[in-house]
C-alpha cells in the first residue's frame, strides 16, 4: 500500500460517512432554531434570540463544512491523489 492509497481511503471514509452526518447534524440545528423560531414560545423574545442563535450557528456550521470540503478536494485533486 502506497501513501497515496492510505490517503485515498482515508479521504473515502471521511467523505462517505463523517461529512453526510456533520452535516447533518449542523442541518437539524438550522431546522431546530427554525422551529423554535416561529413554533414554540415565539412570543418571549429571549426564546427568539436564542433560535436565532441557532439558525446562524448552523448556517455558519453548513457553509464552514461546505468551504473545508471543497478546499480539500482541490488539494487532493491538485496533488493527483483524489
Amino acid at each position: 500500500m502506497t501513501f497515496a492509497q492510505f490517503i485515498y481511503g482515508i479521504v473515502g471514509v471521511i467523505n462517505t460517512v463523517v461529512i453526510p452526518i456533520i452535516f447533518a447534524l449542523t442541518f437539524l440545528v438550522f431546522v431546530w432554531g427554525i422551529f423554535r423560531y416561529y413554533f414554540l414560545k415565539s412570543a418571549d423574545e429571549k426564546e427568539r434570540t436564542n433560535a436565532r442563535a441557532f439558525v446562524l450557528w448552523g448556517l455558519v456550521g453548513m457553509i464552514l463544512i461546505l468551504s473545508i470540503w471543497g478546499l480539500v478536494n482541490v488539494a487532493l485533486s491538485t496533488l493527483g491523489i483524489g
